[in-house]
């Protein structure tokens, strides 16, 4: 949150100097904030299903902010509506923000965070809960007995917190923020 007070004062009072990038990316960066902290009261109140489905937008965010970053070139495409189909793919935003090597793995999180989603039949491992007798069922609410998808999802999100974090850093230079 000091990071975006920072971003967001910086932006104000410097409005007529941004690039173009940083003007694509002030406005990327609260959505993530946003996202991150819903997220956050969600676990809180244990609804971990809808937290872990916002981890999806929550990577597109982060992934726009690091791709605009490396290829400030397609601002323009950004700044016509991010077009479906003339865009760049998530797997493929991801796959540069690890530098163009790990094009299976970033796949692999396009493809888990579709399926919840999606709602398609994997996606129903990601709500399971113990009934009683040893019984499991699906959660239509709160999942107050699964400490692990808990912190599987607090720690997912912190790591693209970092990045959207670290891109604020890259991105507004003449900025001095905390560090983490």
């Amino acid at each position: 949150m000091k990071c975006n007070k920072l971003v967001a004062k910086y932006t104000f009072e410097n409005s007529k100097q941004l690039s173009r990038l940083q003007w694509a990316v002030c406005q990327i960066i609260p959505q993530g904030i946003s996202i991150s902290l819903s997220i956050r009261e969600l676990i809180r109140q244990a609804y971990l299903f809808s937290a872990l489905i916002l981890i999806r937008p929550l990577i597109e965010r982060a992934a726009i902010i690091s791709y605009l970053n490396i290829h400030p070139e397609k601002v323009d495409l950004w700044e016509k509506g991010w077009i479906h189909g003339s865009r760049p793919s998530l797997a493929e935003m991801l796959k540069e923000m690890s530098g163009g090597r790990e094009k299976q793995e970033a796949q692999m999180v396009c493809d888990a965070h579709n399926h919840i989603i999606h709602g398609d039949p994997y996606s129903s491992f990601s709500n399971l809960i113990n009934l009683e007798e040893g019984d499991i069922g699906y959660s239509s609410g709160k999942m107050i007995d699964n400490k692990k998808l808990c912190d599987e999802i607090a720690m997912e999100s912190q790591c693209y917190l970092i990045i959207i974090t670290k891109g604020m850093e890259s991105i507004f230079p003449n900025i001095k923020l905390p560090k983490m």
